[in-house]
């Protein structure tokens, strides 16, 4: 498959560029902006090509974008995808209303093209053993679940971020929208309702958000308790489901890292459960370019990006206004 970037972004260089070659993937242009960064980006990758707008960018004959600019861009850029019969790979949230997600969802399905929401996390060895393990009844009915996402965000992605609230920025709708989709993916459920609190410890701007904690209330009576946060340098990360026939406790596993461990306790005594080790981004990747090929549509796909952004507004709109909000997904949780 051919590739154009759109973002000369750090995931993409630290994360996807290897992922994309590592599944036959050729990327022929990258598109930036700002075209000394994006030359620059081009000659550091080996890409042979760099441009700054989009019309020149879909020049290339491509099969699939990936999408990491800012939010706030990423509702045109898909669109122009759209319109010019390209995949399209989209890091999150998708965008910063809930409309325009939707619309971009749809936009890919009416025109018969693969969508996916580079919601990584799906892909760890650690998260599919730990949705098996609820499959097959181990923990028997859950009834809580605890996410500890808080983490230091590292000094070179401490720009927009934490400071450009017309970009979407503050750990919500960056941190939030990955606690959604897990939970998600490992419960097989969405929450209904969310109750949260935002602070600001002094990383983010005056009007941002960089930590948060909420109640989220699913349909089968699960209660969850979610913590994110950029200013903790000390933290671990994990999550925990608790059963009424045991409880399972994962650290480690809510990184871009292909680590972690999954203990699960029943009667007093731990068990460790086995993983293996699986590059995240590659299995995402992977599961894209099978969907572009005919195969199975991502795990997570277009819609999911929509639900796992409803539970970041949902979040944000509970903080502001001090009281429980019942989540929109408009028509997503159909799809």
């Amino acid at each position: 498959m051919r590739w154009g970037l759109i973002g000369a972004s750090t995931i993409a260089k630290e994360w996807m560029i290897d992922a994309i070659r590592a599944n036959d993937g050729v990327i022929s242009c990258v598109m930036s902006s700002d075209e000394t960064r994006g030359k620059k980006f081009a000659d550091d990758h080996g890409i042979p090509h760099a441009v700054t707008d989009l019309e020149a960018l879909f020049t290339h004959d491509l099969d699939a974008v990936y999408i990491s600019t800012t939010n706030e861009k990423h509702y045109d850029q898909l669109m122009a995808a759209v319109a010019n019969g390209v995949h399209v790979l989209c890091e999150k949230p998708l965008a910063l209303t809930l409309d325009a997600a939707s619309k971009m969802a749809q936009a890919c399905e009416n025109a018969g093209l693969v969508m996916a929401t580079n919601h990584h996390l799906r892909h760890a060895a650690t998260h599919r053993a730990i949705r098996q393990i609820v499959q097959d009844g181990q923990l028997g009915d859950i009834h809580a679940a605890r996410v500890f996402h808080a983490v230091y965000l590292p000094p070179h992605l401490q720009g927009w971020r934490i400071n450009n609230p017309d970009t979407g920025a503050g750990v919500v709708l960056d941190i939030t929208v990955h606690n959604a989709d897990t939970l998600a993916f490992l419960l097989g459920e969405y929450p209904e309702k969310v109750t949260a609190r935002t602070h600001n410890h002094g990383m983010a701007g005056a009007s941002m958000e960089d930590a948060a904690m909420g109640i989220w209330e699913f349909p089968s009576g699960v209660m969850a308790y979610t913590h994110e946060g950029f200013t903790l340098p000390h933290a671990k990360n994990g999550l925990e489901l608790h059963g009424s026939d045991a409880s399972l406790y994962a650290e480690d596993v809510m990184t871009q890292q292909p680590k972690g461990t999954i203990t699960i306790r029943r009667n007093g005594e731990d068990t460790v459960i086995p993983t293996a080790s699986e590059n995240l981004y590659e299995r995402g990747v992977g599961q894209f370019v099978s969907a572009c090929k005919g195969g199975d549509k991502p795990d997570a796909d277009g819609w999911a990006g929509v639900r796992s952004l409803a539970v970041a507004l949902a979040t944000l709109t509970s903080a502001e206004n001090d009281e429980t909000v019942s989540v929109d997904y408009g028509k997503s949780l159909n799809q």
